[in-house]
């Protein structure tokens, strides 16, 4: 049985290290972490890396699937569809990461069979997969400021402030993904 663990980004460098790129942060964090390369499958839309992980003396390894869709944010769904059918995984042993408004810089919430809360992303997965029965890593990015466009806020880099703390966050989130689980601990409910 597999785990798959999403990142949600645009492509290209213009987008590599904005707020609406932290799932793809995430994920590619996670693969250096446990030494799993992320090669491009153009058939599935998504760089995809594969890997056992976990704590054998605790409770045994789980394979898992990393991915980076190639996709634009909005179309995130289409990626995800088809890496889940190609491998076979279950929706809840789905864990997608991504940028959050509705949380604020530096905390994060896990939760699953949440609805789209306005997320494109999430929206599109939720299109393609037919359920919203998945986890979703949510990394807060706060609102933005003195009447500046949604649209334009996630696409910015965030601030050097902003950064040290989501990337504590993101690296505490990571370390509560030991054994391909989600630590009751972290989950949002």
């Amino acid at each position: 049985m597999y785990k798959l663990l999403v990142g949600l980004g645009n492509p290209g460098k213009v987008y590599q290290n904005t707020r609406h790129n932290l799932g793809s942060v995430l994920v590619e964090k996670y693969a250096k972490l446990h030494g799993i390369r992320l090669l491009k499958k153009p058939k599935l839309n998504a760089y995809i890396g594969q890997g056992r992980v976990g704590l054998p003396a605790v409770a045994g390894d789980c394979n898992i699937i990393l991915a980076l869709p190639t996709t634009f944010m909005n179309l995130s769904g289409q990626a995800v569809a088809k890496v889940a059918n190609f491998y076979k995984i279950d929706p809840t042993n789905i864990y997608i990461a991504h940028d959050d408004l509705d949380i604020g810089v530096g905390e994060s919430k896990i939760q699953i069979d949440r609805g789209p809360a306005g997320h494109n992303g999430i929206k599109s997965i939720i299109d393609n997969l037919g359920t919203q029965s998945f986890w979703r890593i949510r990394i807060g990015i706060g609102h933005p400021q003195d009447n500046m466009p949604t649209e334009d806020y996630v696409l910015m880099l965030p601030t050097k402030e902003e950064k040290t703390k989501i990337y504590q966050d993101i690296d505490k989130i990571i370390e509560n993904m030991e054994n391909c689980l989600i630590s009751p601990l972290s989950r949002g409910e």
